[in-house]
């Protein structure tokens, strides 16, 4: 009976499992509990890495909606500060044109305030030198006239009549 499977005795075969069973009570007792509790672990440490990276995932999200958000405000500001120069500018030129029209209004009124003033000075001066020129022919004229006696007589009687006739 001791060959009963084929050349193996049966005191090998059962020395054989009692040591397997051994073994296996063995590494229950001593090496299972820690093989589980580190598997358990690892287990554990992955979740938590994993929930982790999902944590990231998640924080990234809303890093990348916020910085979204503020570019999305800051082009607003920009485009309302550009908005505001183009009305500063555009307002200052205004300014500028209003201003040059009031200067220039201001020269014209003064120009022609300055032609006036001229043009009475040219007209009294033409007045005096007409009168004076007028003086010098009546006297040309008078004294041709009282070079002659009886253009003289003649001359008198005549202005006596037209005040007697006044």
């Amino acid at each position: 009976m001791e060959e009963l499977f084929g050349g193996f005795s049966l005191g090998l075969f059962f020395w054989q499992a009692v040591l397997f069973l051994a073994l296996v009570f063995l590494l229950r007792k001593f090496a299972w509990k820690p093989i589980l509790d580190s598997v358990s672990s690892r287990e554990e440490g992955i979740k938590d890495a994993l929930e982790a990276a999902e944590n990231a995932k998640k924080e990234m999200e809303n890093l990348q909606a916020d910085n979204e958000k503020l570019l999305k405000e800051a082009r607003a500001e920009r485009e309302a500060m550009l908005k505001e120069a183009r009305d500063i500018k555009n307002k200052m030129i205004e300014d500028a044109k209003e201003e040059a029209n009031e200067a220039a209004a201001k020269l014209m009124a003064q120009a022609q305030a300055t032609i006036e003033t001229e043009k009475k000075a040219a007209i009294s001066e033409l007045k005096s030198q007409v009168a004076n020129l007028s003086i010098e022919i009546a006297e040309k004229v008078v004294r041709d006239e009282l070079s002659n006696k009886a253009k003289q007589v003649k001359l008198v009687e005549s202005m006596l009549g037209e005040a007697t006739l006044n």
